[in-house]
C-alpha cells in the first residue's frame, strides 16, 4: 500500500509588523512621559495594557506559528514586560501589593537590559534596522536604571528622548517591513543581513 504525504503550507500573514508598532507606538508614548511632555496617565497605562501588552503577545504566539523562534520570544516577552510593567503601577495604587523599592526597581530594568543585550546578539543575523532597535532598547534599560539609582531629573530627560528615539526605529522597522512586503520590493531599507 502506498503512503501519500501532505503538505500544508503556511499563508498566514507576516505578525512582526504588528508586534514592532506595538512596541514601538507604546514606548514613543511612555518616553514623552519620560521627557516631561506629560503626566503618567491612563492613556498610557491603556496602551501598556492592550497593545504594547496584549497585541505584542498576540503577535508572538503567531510568530510561533510561523516557525520563527526569535520573533516568539521577543514579542511574548515584551508584551508581558508591557504587562508588568502596568502591574507594577497599578497594585501599589490598588492596595493590593506595595509599590517596589527603587533597588528593586532598578533590578528589574537591568535584567531586562541584560535579557536585551542578549536578544541583540540574534539580530547580527537578520537585519540592521532590528540591529539598531535591540541595541538603543537595550542602552535604554540600563539608562533607566540609572536614571532610578542615581535620581537624577536629567538622566531621566535624556532617558526619554533616546526611548523616543528606540520607539521611533522599532516604528520604522514594523512599516518597512509591512510596505516592502505590500509593494514586493523595498520601499523602506532595513539593511538585511545575508545568511551564511
Amino acid at each position: 500500500m502506498q503512503q501519500s504525504t501532505t503538505i500544508i503550507q503556511d499563508n498566514s500573514a507576516n505578525p512582526a509588523p504588528l508586534g514592532l508598532l506595538a512596541f514601538g507606538m507604546t514606548t514613543i508614548l511612555l518616553n514623552l512621559h519620560n521627557a516631561g511632555f506629560f503626566e503618567m496617565n491612563s492613556m498610557i497605562i491603556a496602551m501598556g495594557l492592550f497593545y504594547g501588552g496584549l497585541a505584542q503577545i498576540v503577535a508572538g504566539i503567531l510568530e510561533s506559528k510561523k516557525n520563527n523562534t526569535f520573533g516568539m520570544t521577543a514579542f511574548v516577552s515584551y508584551g508581558f514586560f508591557w504587562l508588568t510593567l502596568v502591574a507594577l503601577l497599578l497594585l501599589p495604587k490598588w492596595n493590593l501589593m506595595p509599590a517596589p523599592s527603587v533597588n528593586g526597581i532598578v533590578a528589574y530594568l537591568i535584567m531586562w537590559g541584560i535579557f536585551t543585550g542578549l536578544l541583540f546578539i540574534g539580530t547580527l543575523k537578520i537585519s540592521k534596522a532590528l540591529q539598531f532597535v535591540f541595541a538603543s532598547l537595550t542602552l535604554l534599560f540600563f539608562l533607566l536604571a540609572l536614571g532610578d539609582i542615581t535620581e537624577s531629573a536629567a538622566i531621566k530627560t535624556f532617558t526619554g528622548y533616546e526611548g523616543i528615539i528606540c520607539g521611533a526605529s522599532a516604528i520604522y522597522t514594523g512599516m518597512a517591513t509591512l510596505l516592502n512586503e505590500v509593494y514586493g520590493k523595498t520601499i523602506m531599507p532595513v539593511g538585511a543581513v545575508t545568511k551564511k
